[in-house]
């Protein structure tokens, strides 16, 4: 089990502003030092969880609330908008970063919302906010981790009993008898391209018979979400997005209930603790898809019981990145403008079956060990080719060496150097790079040639 630190110096200031106290009265209120309470709110100590509590019960409030509320969602994400190649030439690094959080959040949190409603690097006026984007800022705000909606589905799980074996005939019955609601199995050419549909007419849920078992009963699950509406009701009004904006982040936290019910938050994390976050075991013991399986990896935040931070990255055949969950990992590979060919994650469109893993290692020294798989989406045909996306599944190399997947593996060994895309890359001897570094002149040199096709200049 990994605990992560939590700065919130931000926080706790706007509290003691709001109750008007000195820093001299609130620290006496927590029995700490004024001093000591002065380095937490300019985040030079983290939060630990004695005081944490000792703050909710003085003040009455929902400790929760802390972390969410990093202006901008806290210095991971702020560096990956800052690590947008418009900002290249800044170099701010992460003590400026901290410093400028620390001093002025409401300025940061400003910054983060003009960028994420201009769509990110877009200037105002050249197009619309992207809905997308915003969505996802939105859940990479809460780290992807909805502890109201996982306590919501872990009551309904055990109130199913999903444990007994027969998860899908559970969530049926429980439909039928509180929802009024059947599920019938129809033919494909009565479904046509259609997967799923809820029939109120005839008060059914039908589904195609192309869909497998693990994608039938998250159909279910997510149907079941409607006795969580209050909760996700609560989060998309407190997102203030427009239509399209809520209709996507509804969607994400129907799934994201969806898949609670099914992976059990307690059960989940101690199946992945003990297997060593074995993605082919935790499939068969909940009766879940890799990419279920891949998607609750990112999610596992909960206070006082957390597992590995990883990130996740779905991308197709042409590099497109349709997916990306950042979550509690910090990882730059998340939003980088495209993704490096020299991560393996494009060798899983060859090899569909395998689980790939690989050690990778970016510009700024940072480690990570990877896992990726191929994966393609139910009855996804288009003119008789099978839609296909790589997974790629991520964590800090010095936090994997419980996976069951790096079994063996010198984590401090040798790793291959990769960047963030060629536009983001400054690595200077790259037989795969197809562009210069954003910012900087490509150079040619027509009496000597290196391993990349051309230079660049330097700082």
């Amino acid at each position: 089990m990994v605990e992560r630190k939590l700065f919130a110096g931000h926080a706790v200031r706007r509290l003691r502003r709001q109750m008007a106290l000195t820093q001299a009265a609130m620290a006496e209120a927590l029995a700490v030092s004024p001093s000591y309470l002065n380095l937490i709110e300019r985040n030079q100590r983290p939060l630990t969880a004695t005081l944490m509590m000792r703050l909710a019960e003085t003040y009455d409030f929902d400790p929760r609330t802390l972390g969410a509320s990093e202006p901008g969602g806290g210095s991971d994400a702020m560096r990956r908008r800052l690590g947008d190649p418009i900002f290249a030439d800044l170099e701010i690094d992460r003590h400026q970063l901290e410093e400028w959080l620390a001093a002025a959040p409401g300025g940061a949190e400003a910054f983060a919302r003009a960028y994420d409603r201009l769509g990110g690097g877009i200037a105002a006026g050249d197009a619309a906010p992207d809905p997308a984007a915003q969505v996802r800022r939105e859940v990479e705000r809460w780290r992807n981790h909805f502890a109201d909606l996982d306590a919501a589905a872990e009551a309904l799980a055990d109130e199913l009993r999903m444990g007994a074996g027969d998860p899908y005939g559970a969530m049926a019955e429980r439909l039928r008898v509180k929802h009024q609601l059947s599920v019938r199995i129809l033919p494909r050419e009565v479904m046509g391209e259609r997967l799923k549909r809820l029939d109120l007419h005839a008060r059914q849920i039908q589904l195609s018979e192309m869909l497998d078992a693990p994608a039938r009963s998250f159909a279910l699950a997510e149907r079941l979400s409607h006795e969580a509406q209050g909760q996700i009701d609560a989060l998309v009004r407190g997102a203030g997005f427009e239509r399209v904006g809520e209709r996507l982040l509804r969607r994400h936290l129907t799934g994201y209930f969806a898949a609670a019910v099914m992976m059990p938050y307690a059960r989940f994390l101690r199946a992945c603790e003990a297997s060593g976050y074995d993605p082919e075991l935790l499939q068969r013991r909940f009766g879940a898809s890799f990419a279920q399986v891949a998607h609750r990896l990112t999610t596992l935040q909960r206070v006082g019981a957390r597992g590995l931070p990883f990130f996740l990255v779905r991308v197709d055949r042409a590099g497109q990145v349709s997916k990306r969950y950042g979550g509690a990992s910090g990882s730059p590979m998340v939003d980088g403008p495209t993704l490096c060919p020299l991560w393996n994650l494009f060798e899983t469109f060859a090899r569909p079956d395998e689980l790939l893993s690989q050690l990778v290692e970016l510009e700024d020294g940072s480690r990570w060990f990877t896992m990726a798989r191929c994966v393609h989406p139910q009855d996804g045909r288009v003119g008789g080719m099978r839609a296909r996306f790589a997974i790629g599944l991520g964590v800090a190399a010095s936090e994997a060496s419980t996976l069951a997947a790096a079994g063996g593996r010198d984590l401090a060994g040798r790793a291959v150097p990769i960047g963030l895309g060629c536009r983001a890359c400054t690595r200077m001897d790259c037989p795969q790079r197809s562009a210069p570094p954003a910012g900087r002149a490509m150079l040619v040199n027509e009496r000597e040639s290196g391993i990349s096709p051309f230079g660049f200049a330097g700082d």
